[in-house]
């Protein structure tokens, strides 16, 4: 048997059954007490963009953990493993607030693909070192765009901006351990 021959099961759904009410685009007419339902929702589309951002940053780690190579294999494995993990847990944190505020999250394959926020990763098997130094980008990115939530919505919502600067200032560490191996020793990545 060849591989080329081989057909993969793919999963077509070809009605919808009408007893569900699911609608990933349906909002509730409410948000959190003390914050219009304009604004609330307008604070979830904000955090929703960090929820595909760091959904993203997330799917790029666990990559980076299953094809890393080279003299640095156990500890950059295991260091993308946990920080894969703690980024994981601000995708659920974010996804819970914005249901909060009244707003259905989507973190949904097809989203995902359709707003990218960052281009395509483009190494497989690599050394630490090359991974690293790319890795450290996509931190960057996700470090500047919670700050840019921040700077456009943390005055209408402190509960949401708590949360923010909770997550910025975690990614700000787990990027600082990224680079402690970058470092040449000068301060220098």
């Amino acid at each position: 048997m060849t591989t080329e021959n081989i057909n993969y099961p793919v999963l077509t759904l070809t009605e919808v059954n009408r007893s569900l009410s699911a609608d990933t685009h349906k909002n509730a007419d409410y948000t959190v007490p003390g914050v219009e339902v304009k604004i609330g929702h307008s604070i979830a589309d904000a955090l929703q963009s960090r929820l595909q951002g760091l959904n993203e940053l997330a799917l790029i780690l666990k990559h980076a953990h299953w094809n890393v190579v080279g003299p640095q294999f156990i500890a950059v494995h295991e260091m993308l493993d946990s920080q894969t993990d703690e980024v994981r847990d601000f995708v659920d944190e974010i996804a819970e607030r914005i249901a909060t505020l009244g707003v259905s999250p989507n973190g949904l394959p097809g989203n995902l693909v359709a707003h990218r926020q960052t281009p395509e990763y483009p190494l497989g098997r690599a050394t630490a070192q090359d991974h690293l130094r790319l890795i450290d980008k996509y931190y960057t990115h996700n470090i500047e765009s919670h700050r840019f939530v921040l700077e456009h919505f943390g005055e209408l919502d402190p509960i949401t901006e708590d949360l923010l600067v909770a997550q910025t200032r975690a990614i700000e560490k787990l990027q600082w351990f990224l680079r402690a191996h970058l470092d040449n020793g000068s301060g220098n990545i």
